[in-house]
């Protein structure tokens, strides 16, 4: 009976870390809009991205170092990545692949400097990652792939693009038309999974040894795959948004 009840509290641990809560509602008049969670977190995360781009490019000096380094290093790894997939056209898109890549490292790492849970303490309010919601990952597939549309559209003008719909082979049009509908799903699908099984991983083992395994385990888990998962979704656009533009 006791290991039952156990297991059952763990359970509902897991259950509670992993849900979506309202923090507040702001009422519009006869409306009224749920703030969860994930909204406020997200909310963070861009502030302090243009927060940190904003002190950060106060003082540039001609010869970098330290952190105008590594941010220099960072627009000079997506620039790259866009110049060998894009060709000419990646002064376009340099940018929109960059915030993308940007903000889900960020906010899938949060997590790593949350304080953990035990002995009877409470974070006041958790770090959760808000990749861990599956409206989230929706939210960035969906953009990414009218993205994909709308530049293959311009680019190669809707007639041009209509017959790209055709090859290599005629018999493909409708299953390059599904693609638009498999690759957000698998887009949103992959880095949600991820995220959030790597979060009930890290929640496990907050509950099993609070002290030892968090930051053993978290430099994985929270960092390192997070970093992954960001790399991976924002390489996969870079090579969608290539194909529609080629």
């Amino acid at each position: 009976m006791k290991e039952a009840a156990q297991a059952m509290s763990i359970g509902e641990k897991i259950t509670e870390a992993i849900s979506i809560k309202t923090l507040f509602t702001i009422k519009l008049g006869s409306f009224s809009i749920p703030i969860s969670d994930t909204v406020v977190t997200t909310w963070a995360v861009m502030l302090l991205i243009i927060a940190v781009a904003f002190f950060s490019t106060r003082k540039l000096v001609e010869k970098p170092k330290g952190f105008q380094l590594a941010l220099e290093s960072f627009v000079g790894l997506i620039n790259k990545l866009a110049k060998e997939n894009m060709g000419h056209h990646w002064k376009t898109f340099a940018p929109f692949i960059g915030t993308i890549g940007l903000f889900l490292g960020v906010a899938n790492v949060l997590p790593f400097f949350s304080p953990v849970a035990g002995f009877g303490f409470e974070p006041p309010f958790p770090i959760k990652p808000p990749t861990r919601d599956i409206n989230v990952t929706s939210a960035f597939a969906v953009v990414t792939i009218l993205t994909v549309l709308f530049s293959g559209i311009i680019v190669k003008k809707p007639w041009g693009w209509v017959k790209g719909l055709a090859k290599p082979s005629p018999i493909m049009f409708p299953f390059n038309i599904l693609e638009y509908f498999i690759r957000p799903l698998s887009l949103s699908l992959r880095l949600f999974g991820n995220i959030l099984g790597a979060y009930i991983v890290m929640q496990l083992l907050e509950i099993v040894s609070p002290v030892l395994l968090p930051p053993i385990f978290g430099l994985y888990f929270d960092f390192f795959d997070g970093l992954i998962q960001a790399v991976v979704f924002t390489y996969l656009t870079t090579i969608f948004i290539a194909e529609a533009i080629e």
